[in-house]
């Protein structure tokens, strides 16, 4: 039989594994969303807010826009958002990265 010490080890290992993905996975989407939802000030960014508000227009499926409005626009989290919209926090991250996606490439074209 395998001392607990091992165990331990194995699951800190599956952990950081875990917390690395999830960091690198944050760190890529920040740089989508800092791209795309620059800070705004009062009156010089008035062209940006206007391209934003049109492109989250512009998105075709309803769920995907009330996804990308309510996480970026309101700052509710995956959870809160999966638990109005009575489905899984996954597919709530499913629908906002195929939405960013979408955003991106209408932004490129």
């Amino acid at each position: 039989m395998k001392p607990i010490n091992f165990y331990k080890q194995k699951l800190q290992r599956y952990a950081w594994h875990l917390q690395n993905k999830a960091r690198k996975r944050r760190r890529r989407e920040c740089q989508l969303i800092e791209e795309m939802f620059p800070v705004y000030h009062n009156e010089t960014n008035i062209d940006d807010q206007i391209l934003v508000k049109q492109l989250l227009d512009e998105i075709p499926n309803n769920t995907g826009n009330k996804v990308i409005r309510e996480l970026f626009l309101r700052d509710k989290t995956e959870a809160q958002l999966a638990r109005e919209l009575n489905i899984s926090q996954q597919a709530v991250s499913k629908w906002k990265k195929k939405t960013l996606h979408q955003i991106l490439q209408r932004l490129s074209s």
